[in-house]
């Protein structure tokens, strides 16, 4: 039997034809022409004040706990229902990730349980825009004010996302994006830092190019470039950003087909929704999302597991997400929680991901069938 893949990296068709253009250009180091179309298409797309291709979602938020003077002994709040970048990145640093419960609607950090968890040890809050549908900004940007703290945007499944008309990395300090194949736009491995405070700006760059001034000096700011801080090579080589570019120039039209995949799913499951057999996703009115992926939740693990064989058999391959935080080796030793994970541990538990990727079109039917056998 056929399998329909969870996901199917797309291809614009110019990406091979514009990674042959980096090669003749003579450059395929970072910063290159291709890498320049990447940063003004992001910034005039978003609004950011500064973006930066980086090699990983991962590298962005490394630059972001660098750029926000994170140390050791130091807090910083996020959800446990996320990657382990978004922690890794801090305690690399030496911090402490203090996680705090989802919301059951929308999987994102219950922005009313952050300032109870803010101590005087307390640095930043880092909301993890679930599914590219985004967390309460505004909320979350006031308690940032008022307790003196830096938001660091974790939005690596949110390009073409908005909040309120802001597009998500933009609204905070700093945001992250991701470009991995998994992703809406991708370039196989990538990612950017947006850098939206201005005192960040000067720092992100001299970070970003192994703690040199050389930016500095390829503009002619400085007669020559030396080390001048800490940083390391988070450039992405020219050959990623040419690949990056070609899907760039097509992402308003990749992410209308993706929205329209998500649509069908969700009006072909609201019947089983009804019956009492799944709950669909939640989306704030407010929110403007990009279909980076389509779940369901189901009554428990042991339902999910029954599920996901019987897709299987039918040839559909369905995934689960993160395994909290929280609950692994690592997170157990590195960080601690506040207050209970009542929401974090259930969902994740009954949560089952379905494929979204461009190209599904003539196969949705099946998967929706085939969900509707197997429950």
């Amino acid at each position: 039997m056929q399998t329909i893949p969870f996901n199917k990296p797309f291809m614009t068709g110019r990406e091979l034809w514009y990674i042959a253009q980096a090669h003749t250009n003579g450059h395929l180091s970072g910063d290159g022409a291709f890498t320049k179309k990447c940063h003004a298409w992001i910034e005039s797309s978003t609004g950011t004040r500064r973006a930066l291709l980086t090699h990983s979602c991962t590298a962005a938020i490394e630059m972001a706990a660098l750029l926000a003077g994170i140390g050791p002994g130091d807090e910083v709040i996020m959800p446990s229902y996320t990657f382990v970048s978004t922690a890794n990145a801090f305690v690399l640093r030496g911090a402490v990730p203090v996680f705090v419960d989802i919301r059951a609607d929308t999987l994102n950090i219950d922005e009313t349980k952050i300032e109870a968890a803010i101590t005087p040890r307390t640095r930043a809050i880092v909301p993890v825009h679930y599914a590219g549908v985004a967390c309460e900004m505004d909320t979350i940007m006031d308690i940032a004010r008022r307790n003196n703290l830096i938001v660091i945007e974790d939005a690596a499944q949110g390009i073409m996302s908005t909040y309120k008309g802001r597009a998500l990395g933009t609204i905070g300090h700093l945001g992250a994006y991701s470009f991995h194949e998994t992703k809406n736009i991708i370039s196989g491995e990538g990612g950017a830092l947006l850098v939206n405070a201005p005192e960040f700006a000067e720092r992100a760059e001299i970070i970003r190019e192994k703690g040199t001034n050389r930016s500095q000096f390829f503009r002619g700011q400085v007669d020559k470039y030396t080390w001048v801080d800490v940083g390391s090579s988070y450039l992405p080589g020219e050959v990623i950003a040419a690949f990056l570019w070609a899907q760039m120039e097509e992402a308003q039209n990749i992410t209308a087909r993706r929205l329209s995949l998500w649509d069908r799913y969700h009006a072909a499951l609201a019947p089983l929704e009804a019956a009492g057999k799944l709950r669909r996703p939640v989306l704030p009115a407010h929110c403007v999302h990009n279909a980076h992926m389509y779940y369901v939740l189901l009554d428990s693990l042991e339902e999910r597991t029954r599920v996901m064989a019987a897709m299987k058999e039918r040839g559909v391959s369905t995934v689960f997400h993160y395994v909290p935080l929280h609950s692994a080796p690592a997170g157990r030793e590195y960080s601690r929680t506040h207050g209970s994970m009542e929401h974090t541990d259930a969902l994740s538990e009954r949560l089952l991901r379905l494929p979204l990727w461009v190209g599904l079109e003539d196969q949705l039917d099946k998967v929706v069938a085939a969900l509707a056998e197997a429950l």
